[in-house]
């Protein structure tokens, strides 16, 4: 039986369907290397943006705000 050694990402994407910036906050196991390894069925009509390490809290994602312009 292999040790496998999972590590807690963040993974940024948005669905193939919709432009909605998501997030995914999971632990995935990683290569001898260190690369996180991202099973084909999560990939699953998904564009991925970035993969973060460790636990991000996001505060604004595009389209959570729209201001005027000269609303500062």
């Amino acid at each position: 039986m292999t040790n496998t050694k999972l590590r807690t990402v963040t993974i940024i994407y948005y669905c193939d369907n919709s432009l909605e910036l998501m997030h995914f906050i999971g632990q995935f196991p990683q290569n001898s290397s260190g690369r996180v390894i991202i099973s084909e069925q999560f990939k699953e009509e998904k564009s991925i943006i970035a993969v973060c390490d460790g636990e991000i809290t996001i505060l604004n994602k595009v389209g959570d705000r729209i201001h005027l312009i000269n609303d500062y």
